[in-house]
């Protein structure tokens, strides 16, 4: 046992990197927010989400000793986000950031609750994220200041409470609303909780479980348990770590007496021996429940729940990566932590389907760009079985440009990003996520930061890819043109500026590893060939490339004993391919799996980054459905076509070849532009493309088949033909072994008259968070989905429900979110609805002009 403040750094156990393999076990698990009620003196955890009162001063003149004299206040229920209520604005110079939301302005919320102080209890306020800038009060007392968006945090708050009323006041400044390069949000848009607990307690994030041994015969659960005592006096307890499985059976348990020094802390380590464990993995995420105990002379004092997952991690520099022992590649994509239309709010409920859509296309791992993820995001990789890069910062000693991420570092008041906080608050905002975060099963990887190299200009003048007269290359599919040996001398003597990127670096590695050792740290690397003689490799156990996958080769011929993988890379064939040919490359992030709001490329009124794998309303792109054939072994067939003029091919000698032959080798984030439909020019010639990981596909028009081809005459995995159009049908059949495994249908339709109207969810719970999803496709008098004609469609909802918002998924759609309207894009739409906090019947009337209205049922449940 060793005496402990929670938030002293204490080395657990060091990751030990042999020559060529990188070894890793552990246990994940996340806190519950409920527990059991023993007695009066247990811990209590409360939502604390309900029943704000907010408003915004767009003025910016207000203080906390006048707020109050604002009009328009609103009741509301967290998390709430102030910026995706406006509408879209077409503000110049900034709009690229924000995606044209820009919510510029201060937020008050303002809640009142009954607690009455005790002298033997302790109550805390814990804050998943809130953006930013933002300064807490209870009762007029302040509370704290905290600037970092994405951090989770809490307070103590037993010497503030009164008798009775109490009264928490929060003021979030966002007046710098072009802070960042991607869209934000802006508001408490996590989760809050009241915690109460006895003054002899189990802290916030006071436990911790890992696996210094895993095998399918047997496991070694380490917990590492803080008890903190609060009294004046010491205190004697048990503790108690009990191991459920999911039936709530007793697997082991293991108590210890224990006692604590007045005003103190201590940390006790206890072992469960588990035999035959079921392992958490991708694709079975077996969850156990940890129980911890506290009991006094037979009462309990404290008593919290905690899902783990028992798995094991390795990451070998010649093979790869290991879970369970199992090689495997990580098949990932970046996320941002919006969710489209209910912006950085997002209900659990709308992150459950966007992960559903793309472990439907066989990806496994998800990397949190580029910011700590919400522990309900964690939550549902742990359930789900997503790996999961939780990254900390995209800003550090240096701040980034936010207009449309340029080169330069010119900032003005409102683009005054983390940077400006950085030197103060790095250091606690990386360790209260890794306390709040290093349980979960799916964290798998922290990474340090993102695409940092550019803010520190000598490490790309060093690489001799920029500002080198006598070069001439793609940065992209160029290796570097100076020499290791030359890269290394140019870093020893280009001008050092006041911040060094690798002892800064060594920092952040060396607070990580205070607080956890039992993941690898890695950081997205934008120029990998001067990072690995900078100082910055050398802080991290794996090296991620950030679109530089032509260095593969490179990188590890010349660092054999540094694994490697590809961090940031593009949703096309080439970077899979690349992947494949190299066992040492454990796996890729793919830039993005969803679009996502801000970054962007074009000009108004282009609302999204459009590389995403899926559109921001949750409909699959091209993308998406390729990397299904790579990632998903259950066959796959997608059918996609284009004029083709418009298309990447042109018609030679009767066939259809690529305009550029070698195009593919070097695509970039966007799919070409495709189509879902069969409605052209009788008699035009139209590019058809067929996505599919089956061996031989056949294609037919009307029931006539124009040719069976195979895939492996295709270098870049996509099938094509010349079709000259004909109305009527167009299918595409997959074999294998000379039997259909797969087949996909498109049609020639005409006018809408009706809508496929499909339902995620029927029955909701009354609890004010769960949501539905409403998809809807327009069909002819055949029933065949309509692709080119649009419609503006009507949801009039009845009963216990809100709508939370509509989109169609294109990325120009700037028409406002919170409506009950929506023209259709590609002939589909979505609507979002939340339950409310009563039960009953609720219906959804979806009508549009010249279309069948249809009417949806949903049931609301306590």
């Amino acid at each position: 046992m060793k005496r402990l403040d929670q938030h002293r750094c204490v080395q657990i156990r060091k990751i030990t990197i042999l020559p060529l393999i990188f070894i890793i076990c552990v246990v994940g698990c996340q806190t519950a927010n409920t527990s059991d009620t023993i007695d009066s003196k247990t811990k209590k955890y409360q939502d604390f989400n309900k029943d704000w009162t907010f408003v915004l001063d767009t003025s910016s003149s207000y203080t906390f000793q006048n707020y109050n004299q604002l009009s328009s206040e609103k009741q509301l229920n967290l998390p709430h986000d102030w910026c995706v209520d406006a509408p879209f604005d077409s503000i110049v110079g900034v709009g690229k950031a924000t995606g044209f939301l820009p919510g510029k302005g201060i937020g008050w919320y303002e809640k009142e609750f009954t607690q009455t102080p005790s002298e033997d209890s302790t109550a805390y306020l814990v804050f998943d994220g809130v953006y930013n800038n933002a300064n807490f009060w209870l009762n007029d007392k302040p509370l704290g200041f905290h600037p970092y968006g994405y951090s989770p945090f809490y307070y103590d708050i037993t010497s503030a409470l009164e008798d009775n009323t109490n009264k928490v006041t929060v003021k979030v400044d966002h007046t710098r609303y072009a802070d960042s390069r991607w869209y934000t949000g802006a508001g408490i848009y996590r989760n809050v909780d009241k915690v109460v607990a006895y003054n002899l307690h189990v802290p916030i994030w006071g436990v911790f479980a890992s696996t210094p041994e895993v095998s399918a015969e047997k496991a070694t659960v380490r917990i590492e348990t803080t008890v903190k005592n609060n009294f004046d006096t010491a205190q004697g307890t048990l503790l108690t770590a009990s191991l459920q499985d999911k039936d709530g059976k007793v697997i082991q348990e293991t108590t210890e007496k224990i006692s604590v020094n007045p005003k103190d802390s201590l940390l006790t380590i206890q072992n469960i021996r588990v035999d035959n464990p079921k392992l958490w993995s991708v694709e079975e995420p077996n969850l156990y429940t940890l129980v911890t105990t506290l009991t006094q002379d037979g009462q309990v004092r404290d008593r919290q729940q905690t899902m783990i997952g028992i798995r094991s991690i390795r990451f070998d520099t010649d093979t790869g990566f290991y879970l369970n022992g199992k090689n495997m590649k990580i098949k990932g994509v970046c996320l941002h932590h919006d969710g489209g239309l209910v912006g950085a709010a997002v209900p659990k409920g709308v992150w459950r389907r966007r992960l559903q859509l793309l472990r439907d296309g066989g990806c496994n791992a998800i990397r949190i760009a580029h910011n700590p993820a919400s522990n309900e995001l964690l939550d549902l990789c742990d359930e789900m079985g997503f790996l999961v890069q939780d990254e900390f910062f995209d800003e550090w000693d240096n701040p980034k440009d936010k207009r449309h991420n340029q080169n330069e570092r010119q900032v003005d008041y409102i683009t005054r990003g983390y940077g400006e906080h950085f030197q103060e608050w790095a250091e606690r905002d990386l360790k209260t996520t890794i306390y709040s975060h290093r349980n979960h099963p799916s964290v798998f990887q922290w990474s340090i930061g993102n695409e940092i190299e550019w803010t520190y200009p000598r490490n790309a003048d060093a690489t001799g890819f920029f500002n080198n007269m006598d070069w001439k290359g793609n940065y992209f599919w160029s290796e570097p043109p100076f020499s290791t040996e030359k890269i290394k001398e140019q870093l020893a003597t280009l001008p050092k500026a006041k911040y060094d990127i690798g002892k800064t670096a060594q920092k952040l590695a060396a607070w990580t590893r205070e607080i956890d050792t039992t993941r690898p740290i890695i950081a997205n690397c934008i120029l990998p060939s001067a990072s690995h003689l900078s100082g910055y490799a050398e802080a991290l156990d794996i090296v991620g490339y950030s679109y530089r996958r032509v260095l593969y080769d490179y990188g590890h011929e010349n660092y054999p004993d540094k694994p490697i993988m590809g961090t940031e890379n593009l949703g096309q064939y080439h970077e899979w391919k690349a992947i494949m040919e190299r066992p040492f490359i454990a796996g890729t992030f793919i830039w993005t799996g969803i679009d996502y709001m801000g970054e962007i490329g074009e000009p108004w009124p282009t609302r999204v980054n459009a590389s995403g794998m899926v559109d921001a309303a949750g409909f699959p792109k091209g993308s998406w459905h390729m990397m299904k054939t790579l990632w998903n072994p259950e066959p796959h067939i997608k059918i996609a076509t284009q004029q083709i003029e418009k298309s990447l091919y042109e018609i030679k000698n009767n066939e259809i070849v690529a305009k550029k032959p070698d195009g593919w080798k070097t695509a970039l984030w966007r799919w070409q532009p495709v189509n879902e439909h069969w409605n052209y020019s009788p008699g035009e010639i139209v590019a058809v493309e067929v996505y599919s990981n089956c061996p031989e596909v056949e294609l037919f028009l009307n029931g006539e088949s124009l040719g069976k081809k195979k895939l492996t005459d295709f270098e870049d995995h996509i099938y094509k033909w010349g079709v000259p159009y004909a109305a009527g049908e167009l299918k595409a059949v997959g074999t294998s072994d000379g039997k259909s495994c797969s087949e996909d249908v498109v049609y020639a339709h005409n006018e809408p008259t009706q809508m496929q109207v499909t339902v995620d969810k029927n029955e909701l719970s009354a609890d004010g968070y769960d949501v539905s999803h409403i998809v809807v496709q327009l069909q002819d008098v055949n029933g065949h989905p309509v692709r080119i004609k649009e419609r503006k469609l009507t949801f009039t909802p009845e009963g216990n429900i809100k709508i939370l918002g509509v989109d169609n998924g294109a990325p120009d759609n700037v028409q406002t979110y919170q409506s009950n309207t929506l023209m259709t894009h590609r002939g589909r739409a979505l609507l979002i609805v939340q339950s409310t906090a009563i039960a009953g019947d609720a219906k959804i009337e979806v009508s549009g002009p010249g279309l069948s209205s249809q009417t949806i049922e949903l049931t609301i449940k306590n």
